[in-house]
């Protein structure tokens, strides 16, 4: 059939007003990216060629607080290979290989990794400066050294369960390093610079520096001459007694500051690779659970004078040197007992079953509303990692015997941390605090203190 021309314009109309459609299309769309999202795109483009040499944060300095510090930093370079710009790599090997006391094997087959930056570990990694100058001068392609950080312990041992310490990467592992990682570590930063998919340098790009952010230093509760004393006390007694461990716990019973704390065996933070984890894993003053003993005892008696269970000058009290309760029998220290008392000589001869007399007036209930609210039987809350609870008579398992072993200090497991702080209770005017170690965090650079630890009441036991 023939078709007229007519028809055939009209069919080239047509053809032409698509095309023309299309090609309008295809500029608003081409607009669009170029001048819509031209910059977003840009930039991811830029991002995919650009690589990244690390440039670490300065940890946070720790000090006492009175401004001694604790704990800073070292500068010490690492050494890292961009694999695809290292030209020869078997002369690169040899060359950094003695340098960096690692065999050429060994350098050889992590610069030669399908990676865009490799660290040449372990032998590269917090070297001297001496060391890595010497890198520096040898030029070679593909090598970069690059500036990192070492935890340094000014004062060895001193404080050091609650210091703790940092691993390789300056992360902190245990101690307040630990616990205040987060604040102390700061934000790495970066040189970067623009390669092609190959990984080479781009002709005519520039390197790009992201400044790192250090972390906030921290100053401390504790007060490092309290804290040496305590400490040369401690080896003094481990010396002279023989003894398997020892700890301290000074606190101001006003604050819930801690102004002092140490146990023994202690460690080195700088070298805790020496010593058996036991040893800086556990952290005696927070962690050991003991029988307290006659200390208990100002518990007991706090909650008789609250209760006006007992008049100390008036109250009299007959001891023979011993007290039978439920078929046991319990003993004073004093054989043949202290005879007839007042309550207040049986407070300063510390007599057993004056204690159980106490006990047996308050009644079981009474008596262990007033240990759980001086804190026993639950953490404190200190600011350290590794916090035990202790462990009390469940109230249905405490019979007669276990209300008068309890009442001085027998059949009960505390912590260290729960017995400074409940007897600082006792003496402060009854009120109970939080104890804590981190005082207040300040801005390396400004000086400027972002925020400070205020004390933290956690209840009234008794009255004042």
């Amino acid at each position: 059939m023939k078709v007229s021309k007519f028809t055939v314009r009209r069919r080239l109309f047509w053809l032409l007003m698509v095309l023309c459609l299309l090609f309008a299309a295809l500029a608003v769309r081409l607009a669009y990216v170029q001048i819509g999202k031209g910059a977003e795109l840009s930039a991811k483009a830029e991002d995919s060629w650009r690589r990244n040499i690390p440039y670490s944060a300065k940890r946070g300095e720790i000090s006492d607080r009175n401004g001694n510090v604790l704990a800073y930093n070292i500068t010490t370079p690492t050494v890292m290979a961009i694999p695809v710009q290292i030209k020869n790599p078997e002369q690169t090997a040899k060359s950094l290989a003695p340098l960096l006391g690692m065999t050429e094997e060994s350098v050889l087959k992590s610069i030669t990794k399908r990676q865009s930056i490799v660290r040449l570990q372990p032998g590269g990694r917090k070297i001297t400066m001496e060391k890595a100058q010497q890198i520096r001068d040898l030029a070679l392609p593909g090598i970069v050294v690059a500036e990192d950080n070492k935890r340094y312990y000014p004062f060895g041992g001193l404080a050091a369960h609650i210091l703790g310490f940092t691993g390789g990467y300056n992360q902190g592992l245990t101690g307040v390093e630990s616990k205040y990682d987060s604040l102390l570590s700061g934000m790495n930063g970066s040189v970067s610079y623009l390669s092609d998919a190959g990984g080479r340098l781009m002709p005519g790009s520039s390197e790009k520096y992201v400044e790192p952010k250090d972390g906030l230093n921290l100053t401390l509760t504790i007060d490092k001459t309290i804290q040496s004393i305590i400490e040369r006390e401690l080896d003094q007694a481990m010396d002279r007694l023989q003894a398997d461990s020892a700890l301290t716990i000074a606190m101001n019973p006003k604050t819930g500051e801690i102004l002092g704390m140490a146990a023994r065996p202690g460690y080195e933070p700088g070298a805790y690779q020496e010593y058996d984890s036991a040893v800086y894993n556990r952290n005696l003053p927070i962690w050991m659970t003991y029988e307290p003993g006659s200390t208990f005892k100002i518990i007991t008696l706090a909650a008789a004078l609250e209760e006006k269970k007992v008049d100390l000058l008036n109250d009299r009290f007959f001891d023979p040197g011993y007290v039978k309760v439920g078929g046991a029998t319990l003993r004073c220290w004093k054989k043949g007992g202290h005879g007839s008392q007042t309550f207040l000589q049986v407070v300063e001869n510390s007599c057993n079953p004056g204690f159980v007399a106490l006990g047996q007036r308050l009644g079981k209930e009474t008596l262990f509303q007033y240990i759980k609210n001086f804190g026993f039987g639950s953490k404190t809350g200190i600011d350290l990692n590794g916090e035990e609870n202790g462990i009390l008579f469940k109230l249905p398992q405490v019979g007669p015997v276990e209300l008068a072993t309890t009442s001085f200090g027998q059949g009960v497991s505390v912590t260290p941390i729960q017995q400074i702080t409940a007897v600082s209770a006792a003496i402060n005017g009854g009120k109970l605090f939080k104890p804590f170690v981190a005082k207040a965090w300040t801005n390396a650079e400004t000086g400027e203190v972002v925020s400070e630890t205020k004390p933290q009441l956690v209840r009234q036991v008794i009255s004042e």
